[in-house]
C-alpha cells in the first residue's frame, strides 16, 4: 500500500509556468497539484493526455482557440498535441493527472 502526505513533497516551477507539487509519478502517469497566479505559457504535450480538477479559484482556460471559465467542481480533458493555458485574476488551484507521466521534455512553449 502506497499512502503519500502532501506535505512530504516540495513545490517547483513548470515548464509552463505554474507552481507543481507532484504527488505521484509513475512511467504510465502522475498526480499533481497545481497553482496558478496568473497564467501559465501557452504550451502543449508531445504525448502526454491531462485532466485537470479545479479545487480553488476560477480562470479562464483556453484549448486551441476556444475559451471557458472554469471553477471549482470543474473537469477539463486536454488530448495530447492540444495546445492550452490557464489564467486567473487571483489563484486557481487543480489537480492535474497526466497520463504518460507529466514532463518537461514533453512540453512544448509556444
Amino acid at each position: 500500500m502506497r499512502i503519500v502526505r502532501k506535505e512530504s513533497k516540495s513545490p517547483f516551477m513548470a515548464k509552463d509556468g505554474s507552481e507543481i507539487r507532484e504527488l505521484y509519478k509513475s512511467e504510465r502517469m502522475s498526480l499533481a497539484e497545481a497553482t496558478v497566479y496568473h497564467e501559465t505559457n501557452r504550451h502543449f504535450h508531445k504525448t502526454s493526455e491531462e485532466i485537470y480538477y479545479i479545487l480553488e479559484g476560477k480562470g479562464i482556460m483556453e484549448i486551441e482557440s476556444e475559451t471557458r471559465e472554469v471553477s471549482v467542481g470543474d473537469i477539463v480533458v486536454i488530448l495530447p498535441e492540444e495546445t492550452h493555458r490557464i489564467s486567473t485574476t487571483k489563484k486557481v488551484r487543480f489537480l492535474c493527472f497526466c497520463s504518460l507521466s507529466y514532463s518537461d521534455a514533453d512540453t512544448v512553449l509556444e
